[in-house]
């Protein structure tokens, strides 16, 4: 036979018998792949359940550290990135609960933000599930964390606070016993004591009182409250330590509605806004006390002519027993709670308290309250007109001090 066809023959007999076994390897390989059950990852049951109904954040690994599954609220903390577990921290955890399969408890302090711009306190909860999934659970407990910090800091400076009358009550009584022989020094010393002791007892009442207003809960148990009576009864109760200095108040402006709230801690939160105008203000002086109303906005102005207050120090000065002057403060009776107490207050009533003040020229605190609705709660509309506070002050030029105290907001809303 012709070697040429006997090659041809060969080559074509080879070719089908590749492409024979091609095709049976094809279909061998798809009734294996067809008989092989592939485990995709799951829970065991009943956990997603269990997790869902926990109320936490929550986050579930494999045995190389990817996110099977996490919930919202991991995604929200910051913990988790896609399939990516974000902080090496929580990952330190998961590996020491694989090596070891205990759960571990720990408090850390992880970055929170796109470029961890910000802290977050959370407590950690890290155990196995299962034989190949870790769980974590995470609480975040930055706001606690910062109420206890608060607290302690709170308790340090009461402390601190009360150690100074305490111990210079002590001492002037000491003093007086042994200068019982001498009138004037019992008299003299006498005098100093009582001083004392009325600035252990305002201490002591700001105390109580910013635990009052820290414990009521405003938007459930207040009501609506007129403003005007508000102002009124705050003005009264100041009158009679301004007229020890010759300090004038004069108040301007009516409030046609009323707002929501404790009308018990808003006068409180008023005379301290106004006492403390009079405390920094030089004799025969004038504070002013403004009230205007736009775009369901209630404000109320307090202006004094003081020695105004730095720039450095206007950022701290609501916080508690913050004092600008120490020595002034000593001098003119200042605990450091008033302005803490009326920032509490304000805020509690939804609104906010800002200042403007430039040393020389005097300081002006602007409160901001929400208005109810005029059709729900006008004073006109109810047959009650607005309390005229000229009846209850010396208003003398009253229309040219409301202007100076309105120019004074202004100059203090632009700063």
């Amino acid at each position: 036979m012709d070697p040429l066809l006997i090659a041809a023959l060969s080559g074509a007999v080879g070719l089908a018998i590749g492409v024979v076994g091609m095709h049976a390897f094809r279909v061998s390989e798809r009734q294996r792949a067809a008989g092989i059950d592939v485990d995709e990852p799951t829970m065991p049951e009943g956990a997603t359940e269990v997790l869902a109904s926990l109320g936490l954040a929550y986050i579930v690994v494999d045995t190389v550290d990817g996110v099977v599954r996490a919930n919202p609220a991991a995604y929200a903390f910051g913990l988790v990135r896609g399939h990516t577990v974000v902080h090496q921290e929580v990952l330190g955890l998961t590996a020491r609960v694989r090596s070891d399969g205990v759960i571990i408890d720990q408090q850390l302090e992880l970055t929170r933000g796109l470029q961890g711009e910000t802290t977050m306190v959370v407590h950690l909860r890290v155990a196995p599930l299962g034989d190949e999934y870790i769980l974590v659970l995470a609480d975040d407990r930055t706001e606690v964390s910062r109420t206890e910090a608060v607290r302690n800091d709170f308790v340090a400076n009461v402390s601190h606070e009360l150690k100074t009358p305490v111990g210079a009550i002590s001492l002037l009584a000491e003093t007086i016993e042994d200068a019982a022989d001498d009138p004037d020094a019992v008299a003299r010393f006498s005098q100093r004591l009582h001083k004392e002791a009325n600035r252990l007892a305002a201490l002591v009442q700001d105390i109580i009182e910013l635990s009052r207003v820290q414990g009521k809960n405003v938007v459930h148990a207040g009501k609506p409250v007129n403003l005007n009576y508000v102002i009124a009864e705050a003005v009264d109760r100041s009158r009679l330590p301004a007229e020890s200095k010759g300090i004038e108040l004069r108040v301007g402006g009516k409030l046609p509605r009323r707002v929501h709230g404790d009308s018990d801690q808003l006068t409180m939160a008023f005379r301290n806004l106004i006492d403390n105008a009079v405390r920094y203000s030089p004799d025969n002086t004038r504070v002013g006390i403004g009230l205007t109303s736009r775009d369901g906005i209630a404000q109320v102005t307090i202006t004094d002519q003081g020695i105004g207050i730095a720039p450095e120090n206007q950022e701290r000065i609501f916080e508690r027993f913050y004092r600008v002057d120490a020595a002034r403060s000593r001098q003119t009776g200042g605990t450091g709670l008033g302005l803490s107490i009326v920032k509490h207050v304000i805020t509690n009533h939804g609104g906010e308290v800002a200042l403007w003040s430039q040393p020389g020229r005097g300081s002006t605190f602007t409160v901001r309250l929400p208005e109810l609705e005029e059709g729900l709660d006008s004073l006109t509309g109810l047959g009650e007109d607005p309390v005229d506070l000229t009846a209850h002050l010396n208003t003398d030029d009253l229309t040219e001090d409301t202007q100076s105290a309105r120019r004074s907001a202004g100059e203090g809303g632009n700063a």
